[in-house]
């Protein structure tokens, strides 16, 4: 389930997506066109250039989580010319994404060759808004998608588009602006082999708390993986300091690019499975997508959390890795205002993990209940398995290091 809210928690912000459905002749859903939202009401997208582009790709993979979205159909993304060329990364794989190259996007060799390389690599490629004459027509060749807006004129040069797209095989046309039954008419006359329209469905806007990365964990992450040989540690480092950080690099493990079977026990296991390459992606995509701050505290407060149980983790007989991702998420949870059960469903934690989120049972649901109680005042939490001193100086030593990896603002 997605998490919807009507308000976010303090500290906290909303993010959007829209998602309209795409048909096949028979009426099934097969595809959504993912669509940019900067509201929950938004009836249409107040932009469509590389920020819109940008917030769609991050919103969809790492904060709801692709399968949330489009569960195991293709996603078709608007792509402006930034991405096509290559001037701005791609951080998802072509396995369950098609690239829908915007009508606005002037076609010159730059556009051409970015389109073959694209094509080469596996991507999908859908035209949009097609208009025969607009210089797109250079792109049929790589193109796997025509869409033809219907509501808008399309059909004085239909037979034509429709003669060129047919010389390959592989082509699907795309009968878009579908408002009335007359266009559906027309869809099946020509033969179309997929819909989308209001006719059939409007775009539904998905709508879920969101902690945002600091900007400067986002710029620090880009240059530490600025180089060739990037320092692995260092880029842990940085990722486990920031809450909203490591959510979004355990959400993009579980997209449909990564490896949806893996189950994740730790922030290094994540980082190692997407790879360094993939993970620069994502935070050139961030710093693109440049959104609201949590505060300084609120971080302090959840890393503190997450350091504790990793600290106090041998005392219980648990992995401290494991231990300090089941403690962010409990915290971040609680920013979020959800449970931390209800997060840890969008996330491919380990069973270990999820069982100590969803029922506190095990060795690691012992040690949350344990610091959760500690954390509201009940010093008997830790009884028989600390000495006074000895918690104080574990408790000081993980409010130490939540504060000096939080940077001050």
């Amino acid at each position: 389930m997605l998490i919807r809210l009507s308000s976010p928690a303090p500290g906290t912000h909303l993010v959007h997506v829209a998602r309209q459905p795409i048909f096949d002749r028979t009426g099934d859903v097969v595809a959504y066109e993912l669509l940019f939202r900067g509201q929950m009401d938004a009836v249409d997208a107040e932009r469509r250039d590389s920020y819109a582009t940008s917030q769609v790709v991050v919103n969809a993979f790492t904060e709801f989580g692709l399968d949330e979205v489009v569960g195991d159909r293709t996603c078709f993304i608007n792509m402006t010319r930034e991405f096509l060329v290559n001037e701005l990364p791609l951080p998802f794989g072509p396995e369950q994404v098609v690239l829908e190259v915007l009508e606005t996007v002037t076609v010159d060799q730059a556009v051409v060759d970015g389109m073959a390389a694209l094509v080469e690599q596996g991507y999908r490629i859908a035209l949009d808004d097609f208009v025969w004459g607009s210089g797109h027509e250079r792109l049929i060749p790589y193109a796997s998608y025509v869409k033809l807006d219907l509501l808008n004129g399309v059909t004085e040069h239909v037979d034509e588009i429709i003669a060129a797209c047919r010389r390959y095989p592989q082509m699907q046309i795309v009968a878009e602006g579908l408002e009335t039954p007359d266009h559906l008419k027309l869809a099946n006359h020509y033969g179309f082999e997929l819909r989308q329209g209001y006719v059939l469905s409007r775009p539904q806007v998905l709508t879920a708390a969101s902690l945002s990365p600091t900007k400067l964990h986002r710029l620090e992450l880009v240059a530490a993986l600025g180089y060739s040989d990037a320092d692995l540690e260092e880029v842990l480092r940085i990722i486990a300091s920031d809450p909203a950080l490591t959510m979004r690099v355990l959400r993009a493990s579980n997209s449909a690019a990564a490896c949806p079977t893996t189950r994740i026990s730790s922030i290094r296991q994540a980082v190692v499975m997407q790879g360094l390459d993939q993970i620069r992606r994502w935070a050139m995509l961030m710093v693109v997508d440049d959104v609201a701050e949590a505060t300084e505290a609120q971080l302090v407060d959840a890393l503190h959390r997450a350091r504790l149980c990793s600290n106090l983790a041998p005392a219980f007989s648990t992995d401290p890795d494991a231990a300090f991702v089941a403690g962010l998420v409990t915290a971040v949870a609680a920013l979020l205002a959800v449970t931390p059960a209800m997060l840890a469903q969008h996330l491919p934690l380990s069973d270990e993990i999820d069982v100590a989120l969803a029922r506190g049972t095990g060795s690691l649901g012992r040690l949350l209940r344990t610091v959760e109680a500690y954390q509201r005042g009940d010093m008997e939490a830790f009884e028989g398995q600390y000495s006074g001193a000895e918690l104080t100086r574990t408790v000081m030593e993980a409010m130490r290091w939540s504060k000096n990896v939080v940077p001050a603002r």
